[in-house]
Parts: C-alpha cells; sequence; structure tokens
C-alpha cells in the first residue's frame, strides 16, 4: 500500500528530500508518489506540514 498526497499539497518538496526510495517528484499541480517505487516507510508523511500525505 503506497502513500499519496492530496490536493492540500502546497509543492514545498519537503516530503521529496526525505523519501529514501526517490519515489516523489513534482507534478502538474503538486508533487506525487510512484507508488510502484514507493517502500511505505512514512518518511515523507512525518515531514509534510500540511499533512497532505496518507497511507493509500
Amino acid at each position: 500500500m503506497a502513500y499519496v498526497i492530496s490536493d492540500e499539497c502546497i509543492s514545498c518538496g519537503a516530503c521529496a528530500s526525505q523519501c529514501p526510495a526517490e519515489a516523489i517528484a513534482e507534478g502538474a499541480e503538486h508533487f506525487e508518489i510512484s507508488a510502484d517505487a514507493c517502500v511505505d516507510c512514512g518518511a515523507c508523511a512525518a515531514q509534510c506540514p500540511v499533512e497532505a500525505i496518507s497511507a493509500e
């Protein structure tokens, strides 16, 4: 089960810098997590200042 980023994302990039799998990249409207690369560690969710990341 991968983590997902909601539309509440403010595109600050805090999550991407914490991802050990490098599964997070900037998308068209906000950052996005690649479900195939996500290792479900939750490091990204812990860093999000607006709590826009949750387990799918």
